[in-house]
């Protein structure tokens, strides 16, 4: 098997020597390099073959958010978001800015190495109690926006206001089979694929086609990209919990 070449960002020497110690028990993964700052991630990850980036997210020159943002346009590598729970607009602002995985910094280590095995696959990483709390942010960013664009477009006519044209998302949402809406809204709500095999009595490797086939029609890279596809396109409606049978019903 190819070795899988990752690179540790993270301002704290101590924290980069965890987790380099951590992975160094493993064959298959190679720590290639350790820097302290967004801007030497971004700059290591276009000059050396880099797989995975554990990036943190504070950290001097260039947070690891902008960071993310470089290394993801460039596609130089797949990044990892080394994260806390105290901070969940950090994992928002990632999502955004590409990342295929979120990591717990007090994460075992076998959840580090699966998760860098996962991500340097193709796949992504979102564990579902962080699931929960990036839809919670997300679904409340959506709603202010909306509420903000609703009440500036009936400033500026004066009268009720007409219907929303479809968007670009909620077209690509149409191209879906009814199977493939209920897989997506089971993804939101941070299921894995064998849950979401037991929950719809499938086999798991029916899910993983309907995943593939899903991905492919609405245009997103991975299922962390998936949970915001589902509430931008109207599929789940903020403040909507996608574990509830009534938004399964809509589908």
């Amino acid at each position: 098997m190819k070795p899988i070449h990752v690179l540790l960002a993270d301002d704290q020497a101590l924290v980069r020597a965890g987790f380099a110690m951590m992975l160094s028990v493993e064959d298959e993964i190679h720590v290639v390099g350790q820097v302290a700052n967004g801007a030497e991630a971004v700059e290591f990850a276009a000059a050396n073959p880099v797989d995975v980036i554990l990036m943190d997210v504070q950290m001097p020159v260039l947070d690891g958010i902008r960071a993310t943002e470089q290394v993801v346009r460039a596609g130089t590598a797949k990044v990892i978001i080394l994260t806390t729970f105290e901070r969940e607009d950090y994992l928002f602002d990632a999502i955004r800015a590409g990342a295929s995985g979120f990591l717990l910094k007090n994460a075992d280590p076998d959840d580090l190495v699966a998760a860098v095995h996962a991500v340097a696959c193709g796949h992504a990483l979102l564990a579902p109690e962080v699931t929960i709390r990036v839809i919670e942010r997300f679904a409340r960013s959506l709603e202010s926006e909306s509420e903000a664009e609703s009440g500036s477009e009936a400033r500026a006519a004066g009268t009720a206001l007409p219907a929303t044209p479809a968007t670009e998302q909620q077209k690509l949402l149409d191209t879906l089979t009814s199977r493939e809406r209920e897989v997506l809204i089971q993804i939101a709500a941070g299921r894995s694929n064998a849950e979401i095999a037991r929950e719809m009595f499938l086999a798991e490797a029916t899910v993983k086609t309907h995943i593939s086939n899903l991905l492919a029609k609405i245009q997103v890279r991975d299922r962390v990209q998936a949970v915001v596809f589902a509430y931008e396109s109207g599929l789940i409606l903020p403040g909507e919990n996608p574990s509830d049978p009534a938004a399964r019903s809509s589908s």
